[in-house]
């Protein structure tokens, strides 16, 4: 009863949408919709959490805190 490996079909949806996947490099185009994605996730997002980051650098001190101590240290 052994060697039956071919006996369930695959779903071509499935076939298809793998086959998409792998070769998603190839059907790429630059758009104005994928060039405004590119540029706020490569500009955008990382200043706003750069800003984030320098403006609250050494305020919160989350380290060795008791019970009704406040996190802030300005």
């Amino acid at each position: 009863m052994a060697g039956h490996n071919h006996s369930l079909h695959m779903d071509p949806s499935l076939v298809k949408y793998a086959n998409m996947y792998v070769n998603r490099h190839k059907y790429f185009r630059w758009t104005p919709r994928t060039a405004w994605l590119t540029f706020a996730y490569v500009a955008v997002v990382p200043s706003i959490v750069g800003y984030v980051a320098y403006t609250t650098d050494g305020k919160y001190d989350l380290r060795g805190k008791r019970r009704g101590d406040l996190i802030k240290e300005f």
